[in-house]
Parts: C-alpha cells; structure tokens; sequence
C-alpha cells in the first residue's frame, strides 16, 4: 500500500480508538451513576453514601471510607450472593450482578484513600 493511502487509513484508525476510549469512558460514568442511585435507595437511610455527609447514623460507616476496612472491589461477589453484615438492625440485601458491579464502581469512585491498605484487626 501506498503511503498516500496508508495515512488516511492510519487516521481513521486513530480515530476509533480514540472514539472507542470516549465510549469506555462513558460507560463507566453510566455504570458510577447507575451504582450512585443503587446505594441513595437502599443504603443512605443509615450510611454517608457520598463524598462529605455525615452518617445518619453515627456508627454506620462512612462509604467514601470502607478502602480503609477492607477492599472494595471483594464487595462485588458478596452483593451478588446476599450481603449481611452481622448488624441485627441491617438487612440483608442481594443484587444482581449488573447491580453488584454499579455499585462496587461508584464505591471505588468516592473512596478517600482508592489506594490505601485494609487495616488488620
């Protein structure tokens, strides 16, 4: 092939990458809304679900901080399986996968620390 014709099959080729990227991104924030939605509905009545409120609660934990506990993204499977947490006041709650995945983004999307170590106890 000619490098006439090499170019503009290169820049084509740029461009949906590029554009496949911008669709990436764009699911992604989709998947952190859907899982924000999933969270204010079920779980805000008691837990701080997002970047600076306060617990309603004051020893429910705090979303944006769950990182500093444990990791977030083991959360997934357990949403899926039925999540219980040994509160005798906290139900327990089953998610679809599609769902367990949403919220396990938005999660990972608000933590504090996305980085930091789950504290030993």
């Amino acid at each position: 092939m000619s490098s006439r014709r090499l170019l503009p099959a290169l820049l084509a080729l740029a461009l949906m990458a590029g554009g496949a990227g911008d669709v990436v991104a764009q699911s992604q924030r989709v998947l952190i809304q859907r899982g924000e939605t999933l969270v204010r509905q079920h779980c805000a009545l008691c837990h701080a679900v997002g970047r600076t409120d306060a617990s309603p609660y004051p020893n429910a934990p705090l979303f944006r901080e769950l990182s500093k506990r444990y990791p977030v993204d083991v959360l997934e499977e357990a949403l899926a399986e039925g999540f219980t947490s040994g509160h005798p006041a906290m139900p327990e709650f089953t998610f679809s996968a599609e769902r367990a995945a949403a919220i396990v983004a938005y999660l990972t999307s608000i933590q504090t620390e996305p980085n930091a170590r789950p504290q030993r106890r």
